[in-house]
């Protein structure tokens, strides 16, 4: 099975269940605490868009965003490493909803047709730029949709002042 980061929109009181109980942190990385909608799956495009951003030189504060709204900043609850099918090395991180929306506002000052353009034009070219190996095609679309995803997500968790948790799966 892949492993794949995923990102979850949570209320401040939800994590704060989640920080003391191993078994609700369980049920978040389950799929099974929130609505499907409060769910983001990232696939494999994190080190891609961090490479991307590096390639094209944006800015550091936004790049610096782009980071912490990839990793998190501290983990949610050490327990949950005991868990059954946990990533060890991916332990599940959050960002409170003050830097959701630092991380927000500044990922919304990006042009993601500037930063994507930075890519060569040529595949082979553009996928070893950014270290994305058995990939069919350009990776520019497939960077494009998830750049967006991520963008609009922490928007929506920054404007009803929520909480991102991140972790792989």
């Amino acid at each position: 099975m892949a492993v794949t980061q995923q990102l979850a929109r949570l209320s401040p009181g939800q994590l704060a269940t989640c920080r003391s109980s191993a078994e609700e942190l369980d049920k978040l990385c389950s799929f099974a605490l929130l609505p499907f909608t409060e769910y983001l799956d990232l696939d494999w495009a994190p080190a891609p868009l961090i490479r991307v951003f590096e390639l094209a030189q944006v800015s550091t504060p936004i790049a610096a965003a782009l980071r912490r709204g990839l990793n998190g900043d501290v983990e949610i609850n050490p327990a949950f490493r005991d868990r059954r099918d946990t990533v060890w090395e991916h332990p599940v991180t959050a960002l409170e909803p003050a830097i959701v929306a630092d991380v927000a506002a500044l990922l919304g000052q990006v042009d993601p047709g500037a930063v994507l353009a930075a890519l060569p034009e040529d595949a082979a070219a553009a996928l070893l730029c950014i270290g994305m190996r058995q990939f069919d095609g350009h990776p520019r679309p497939y960077l494009q949709r998830h750049l967006a995803a991520l963008r609009d997500f922490y928007a929506h968790a920054a404007h009803r002042r929520l909480a991102v948790a991140l972790w792989w799966d």
